[in-house]
């Protein structure tokens, strides 16, 4: 292939003027920075506004379309009305203290006045006494209270936790050891501590990167904003759209992602801008136009992965991806014109690359002559590229293997700290009822076409006390119409094991056998085999999910970078760093290396949701640093620059900035580590490792071994697809053809 190949492409034919549009809207937002400060700051006074003044919600109702456990419980609502079948429970654990048992009289009439108390809260649809369900263990120590709530545990208002809180608690007081269960204490996970300890961190990281702390405070002013927009909307529609307070978390942790990353692109383009000589409004447009393109593309390929997720048709999972797609699409808004209008209020105030004011002033005009350490990285890279690149494959694939042994699962009480009530009480009932006891399995019985429906539920319950891993079948309980009962299964294992597994989908084929012979349907259900049920959708949702999101990303990115290879190298890489950071997730959650470090108190399977939703996120942000990184190398190819030097001045414009970005990444990511929530604890972990791998063993070390290793084939693409395809100029070869003319602007503001 010869030097002419790479020339720039040809400006014609089927051309998106992306780069030339961007980079008028960056002087015209540079130029009426008044105008648009007033917008956001209204917009983000409107949605404040709209936020306080919306009526409170709770969290997002759950359901899981298409399972046999929620088609049990959408058949108990229509035949059991008023049974709150997928209402909260709460399990109110008494033991006696040393040498005395629960059926003495006083600890009997201590129980007996909690009962009462707990019966007295406006959300309770029934309250069991133990004395009466027989609910005390063989040796008399240990007895329980069941609580059931007519909404579901993501519904329940603060005043019924706080209710039974404070009856435990009078118990206690009268010195019986209580501890509460059940999913009625599940709350949101508080992550305002993490939040503000990845924000600590990414502004030490932008002022050593921006070299002041008026260039770093502008990425982080412009992302809290565009967090706040997203936020305060998700909170005013989260009533009428039933999103609920777990939307926003999610929101949150991607917007401030992505908000801090795309305006530290643009402002770290601008003072490159600004060392090449060009006056401010100049280097604002012309930032807005090259950065700002990648920023654009970067943003729908993390949008793609987040609307993306409602190919698992869970809604809760799909609302929440498409709320932070919503907040992604803010934060592309904010950087590609409040970063302009902020750069001009601050002037001169923002140094140009090589001038900082802080941290090593004016360190490159005193040697101007020695390249940056991306240089010297990327130089090194492209001498040895094959080593570079079975260094960094063989690495990842090191770290994958522990994934084979991957084991899905959804985490219950027995997961939590041992510092927890929840915990406490899951450690009482295992103690005075066998481990089993935790997860009880309840079997429906639809015969409302069998001609004998008390012989089916007789028969349903004979067939599955033959079965193993059983230590209680409790008769059937018929409706009203005696038309459908329920069976309660205790298990023998603990709910979270292979063997109740098992028995979940054994209770389910004999189900089958029956409903042939006698026409009527068992279903089975309750936490257990919900758990089951939502692990199976999201596992066979993961390869489509994969199918989708690489395959849209994929085309996306021929378009980008008008080749074939690199969106295929950068699909593969992505995926590498997936498997190794799922490995890495195995190895501390479920094999229990270095859990003490990471303070993993129970090591058991690995959250359902935990595999998807690392696909999600990682490519958006992996996509991201591919996008910013090769782009710098493009640019520098279609300029005439040879395949092995385009990567190096690639790596001497972007290999910082992208390298602080990953590093902001991983922070903000790491403080969720700290939780005491082992879901928030083992999504931190995962997604920091996630970073750390693609960004600095994929990006920085696979991807320009890669590149030198194909040289110019890596910037191939057929003649007949480069007809078709739009030349979106990502680039910004237009740009050095164009000038700037103020009619431009005005043309601009018309449109």
């Amino acid at each position: 292939m010869t030097p002419a190949q790479n020339k720039p492409h040809d400006l014609t034919g089927s051309y998106v003027n992306v780069a030339t549009f961007l980079y008028k809207l960056g002087r015209l937002a540079f130029r009426q920075r008044h105008f648009v400060a007033l917008i956001w700051v209204a917009l983000l006074t409107l949605a404040g506004v709209g936020a306080a003044s919306a009526p409170a919600a709770g969290n997002t109702s759950f359901s899981i379309p298409g399972t046999e456990a929620q088609r049990a419980f959408d058949l108990l609502e229509q035949r059991f009305p008023g049974a709150n079948a997928d209402g909260a429970t709460a399990r109110v654990v008494f033991k006696a203290p040393g040498g005395e048992k629960m059926t003495d009289a006083g600890n009997e009439a201590t129980v007996r006045k909690t009962v009462k108390e707990l019966s007295g809260g406006s959300e309770v649809a029934a309250v069991t006494d133990p004395y009466v369900t027989r609910a005390v263990s063989q040796d008399g120590t240990i007895a329980y209270a069941s609580v059931s709530y007519e909404v579901s545990g993501m519904e329940l208002e603060d005043s019924s936790r706080t209710a039974l809180k404070t009856a435990a608690q009078h118990a206690r007081d009268a010195g019986l050891t209580v501890e509460i269960g059940g999913d009625a204490l599940h709350t949101v996970p508080q992550t305002g501590a993490a939040e503000v300890i990845g924000i600590g961190i990414a502004a030490v990281v932008l002022v050593i990167t921006l070299g002041s702390m008026i260039a770093a405070g502008l990425p982080l002013l412009t992302a809290i904003i565009g967090v706040g927009i997203g936020v305060a909307t998700i909170t005013a529609l989260a009533k009428a759209l039933d999103l609920g307070s777990t939307t926003s978390i999610l929101a949150t942790m991607i917007g401030l992602a992505v908000g801090i990353d795309y305006a530290l692109f643009i402002v770290s383009r601008y003072r490159a801008e600004l060392a090449e000589g060009r006056e401010r409004e100049e280097a604002a447009g012309r930032a807005v136009g090259t950065a700002g393109s990648a920023v654009v593309f970067a943003g729908l390929t993390v949008v793609i992965a987040l609307v993306g997720l409602s190919v698992v048709n869970i809604p809760m999972l799909t609302k929440m991806g498409i709320a932070a797609a919503g907040t992604v699409v803010i934060a592309v808004l904010i950087a590609l014109t409040m970063i302009p209008a902020l750069l001009g209020y601050a002037g001169r105030k923002i140094k140009p690359t090589g001038e900082s004011g802080l941290l090593g002033r004016g360190r490159d005009a005193k040697k101007p002559g020695r390249p940056n350490m991306g240089t010297r990285w990327a130089s090194f890279v492209v001498r040895r590229p094959l080593a570079v690149l079975l260094l960094g494959v063989i690495g990842l694939g090191a770290a994958a293997i522990p994934a084979a042994s991957l084991e899905l699962g959804l985490p219950d009480d027995g997961s939590q700290p041992t510092s927890t009530t929840q915990r406490r009480a899951y450690d009482l009932l295992s103690e005075g009822f066998g481990p089993g006891f935790n997860g009880p399995l309840m079997v429906v019985v639809d015969a409302k076409g069998s001609d004998d429906p008390k012989a089916s539920f007789t028969k349903v319950t004979d067939e599955i006390k033959g079965l193993k891993d059983i230590v209680t079948v409790t008769p059937p309980q018929p409706n009203k119409a005696g038309d459908t009962a329920i069976v309660t299964v205790i298990p023998q294992s603990k709910p979270s094991s292979t063997a109740t597994e098992d028995l979940v989908h054994a209770i389910r084929d004999a189900g089958a056998d029956i409903e042939a012979r006698t026409d009527a349907k068992v279903l089975v259900t309750g936490s257990t085999a919900v758990n089951i049920d939502v692990s199976q959708k999201l596992n066979d949702a993961l390869l489509p999910y994969l199918a989708l999101v690489v395959g849209l990303a994929f085309l996306l990115l021929i378009v980008v970078f008008r080749s074939v290879l690199v969106p295929l190298k950068a699909a593969l890489g992505f995926l590498l760093s997936v498997l190794a950071a799922l490995g890495a997730v195995v190895a501390v959650f479920q094999w229990g290396w270095l859990s003490g470090l990471m303070n993993v108190e129970q090591t058991g399977p690995v959250m359902s949701m935990m595999p998807i939703f690392m696909v999600g996120v990682v490519f958006g942000l992996a996509m991201d640093y591919e996008v910013f990184l090769v782009t710098r190398m493009r640019e520098a190819y279609v300029h005439g620059e040879k395949p092995g030097q385009a990567v190096v001045t690639g790596f001497r414009h972007s290999a910082r900035v992208v390298t602080a970005a990953a590093v902001i990444m991983i922070a903000v990511f790491s403080g969720f580590i700290g939780s005491s929530e082992s879901m928030v604890k083992m999504i931190g972990f995962g997604l920091a490792v996630a970073v750390l791998f693609d960004a600095f063993i994929v990006r920085m070390a696979i991807v320009p071994a890669v590149l030198a290793l194909l040289g110019h084939k890596a910037w191939w693409l057929p003649k007949w697809l480069d007809r078709a395809l739009p030349n979106v100029d990502v680039e910004g070869e237009s740009l050095r053809t164009e000038q700037a003319d103020p009619a431009d602007d005005r043309e601009l503001v018309r449109a």
